[in-house]
């Protein structure tokens, strides 16, 4: 299944940690999830991708409950309704990708440099917040800092 020209629906749906884990039949969203992460995809990672034309790769997009515990992910993460994925960009630093993101017209709802090692990006059909943020770890915890710049 297509959720765009470009992003074929089992490339939001990949998971080392649940391949490592030996828990991907727990990989079969709901139909509202198939269309948030379609959204997604039309809005967000396909017009990036066309604007680079180059690869998005998604190291994570839908998470179902398992998955998102066993990682430590928040219980609020938009990533287990399908709105989110986290992505990277071969020639891009993980900052010069969030800035790219940041300073374009795409209808993002949250942006997240996380740790410098990939982007969080969410789209929300209600609205984008517009939200960025960077995570940092502080004295061992994480912590979401606002980015206003």
């Amino acid at each position: 299944m297509q959720l765009s020209k470009n992003f074929p629906l089992r490339e939001l749906l990949r998971s080392q940690t649940a391949t490592r884990m030996g828990f991907e039949e727990q990989f079969t969203p709901s139909p509202v999830i198939i269309d948030h992460l379609r959204l997604l995809c039309q809005h967000v990672l396909q017009p990036l991708r066309d604007s680079l034309a180059r690869a998005v790769f998604v190291n994570s997009g839908y998470r179902c409950p398992r998955v998102n515990q066993a990682i430590g992910g928040s219980p609020n993460s938009q990533h287990l309704t399908g709105q989110a994925a986290d992505i990277e960009v071969a020639h891009l630093s993980i900052e010069q990708l969030y800035q790219r993101i940041k300073n374009s017209a795409l209808p993002y709802d949250q942006l997240i440099q996380e740790f410098d090692q990939w982007v969080h990006v969410s789209f929300n059909p209600a609205g984008g917040r517009r939200q960025c943020l960077r995570a940092v770890r502080q004295n061992g915890k994480v912590t979401y800092l606002v980015d206003t710049i």
